[in-house]
């Protein structure tokens, strides 16, 4: 018996030797891959820079959609593009030129109805879809008729030089916008109204997404009145405010970030320029509650001139002045402008704003 034992002991031992040495290989391996992981991780991180997401607001299609096609040439990898358009619309070869925007519209859109709650519903779509790719890190709300006043370069630079988010936001004052009966929830110190074309960081995108106690309070409480069937064919009324009460994309995000205390993590103006002096306007359609429309006659070089120069806006019910920076300079105010019909848009685009068409271009896009 003595003898067997003895001579098992080596077998027993080199299965041991084996099974260490398969465990110490195993051990070697899942570390190495781990590490090569993690570098490949770093690395990509130090490729991939962070994107802007550009949120696009359409009825259906996007009429400006070669203006855009043109500013985002040259900066790939820095951007990503979502569309909101009406439910089941597609953004394909039959409805778009421009590749960036194909399969960009989200799935889950809602019918958009002016001065409704839907409108601030479609925002949160939208940011949810972005939020979903972990590089974008500004997100930038666009209409069907915004154009860029600057290359994309500029406007890289200038929305991430900053870790603030651009929301125009100033106390509202009039009377007849804010219900009664959002109060305790929102109370009308944090009341708030301004552009609802904001630019977004990723923290305040969240934020948006997250909320739930604001965003039903707009859904029951704020509303716009109805207005008269053709109401473009009636004389305004001396107090607009009397016709419609509120206007929910004019009031949600200054609003919520109001109350949620992080209105100095804003810089209170909006980058997208829109023109509402229209008091000495007769043209019936350039008046109301919406901007002035830039037509191919108005579209010069000397109007986006007089855009750019901007340097400053004021606001009168906290007789502030905001006088514009960019990395702690002076700098112009505006990096995009609305509202402009196709037209006009690629007459711009066809002279100054960014470089002229190719022949091909010009014969696909006839005026």
């Amino acid at each position: 018996m003595k003898r067997k034992v003895s001579q098992q002991r080596p077998w027993c031992y080199k299965w041991r030797r084996k099974l260490f040495a398969v465990l110490l290989l195993g051990f070697c391996f899942g570390t190495t891959v781990f590490m090569m992981q993690s570098q490949y991780s770093r690395i990509m991180t130090m490729v991939q820079r962070p994107k802007i997401a550009f949120l696009f607001i359409a009825r259906n299609r996007l009429p400006l959609d070669m203006v855009w096609d043109a500013f985002f040439q040259g900066g790939e990898n820095k951007f990503s593009i979502l569309v909101h358009s009406r439910p089941r619309f597609l953004l394909n070869k039959a409805t778009t030129r421009s590749v960036y925007f194909f399969n960009r519209q989200v799935n889950d859109s809602v019918q958009v109805d002016w001065g409704e709650a839907s409108m601030i519903q479609a925002e949160r779509i939208l940011l949810k879809h972005a939020l979903e790719d972990p590089f974008n890190e500004r997100f930038v709300f666009l209409s069907d008729s915004c154009i860029p006043l600057y290359n994309f370069s500029y406007t890289y630079d200038y929305i991430m030089s900053t870790s603030r988010s651009f929301v125009d936001s100033f106390a509202d004052t009039k009377e007849g916008r804010y219900n009664p009966k959002m109060a305790p929830v929102i109370p009308v110190h944090n009341w708030r109204k301004g552009s609802q074309w904001v630019v977004l960081t990723r923290k305040h995108a969240e934020v948006v997404v997250e909320d739930n106690t604001v965003f039903p309070m707009f859904q029951q409480h704020c509303k716009r009145k109805s207005l008269p069937e053709f109401w473009r064919d009636h004389p305004l009324p001396a107090d607009g405010s009397k016709e419609h009460n509120c206007i929910p994309d004019e009031h949600y995000v200054q609003t919520l970030l109001a109350q949620e205390g992080l209105e100095g993590e804003i810089t209170r103006r909006s980058l997208t320029h829109s023109s509402w002096d229209l008091s000495s306007s007769n043209d019936h359609e350039r008046r109301g509650w919406h901007p002035v429309t830039y037509k191919f006659s108005d579209a010069t070089p000397m109007l986006i001139q007089f855009i750019k120069d901007i340097d400053n806006i004021y606001y009168e019910t906290e007789y502030r002045r905001e006088w514009c920076t960019s990395k702690g300079k002076p700098s112009q105010c505006f990096l995009f402008a609305r509202k402009f019909t196709r037209p006009a848009a690629f007459r711009l685009l066809n002279t100054s704003l960014l470089g002229p068409f190719n022949e091909a271009t010009r014969k696909s896009y006839p005026w």
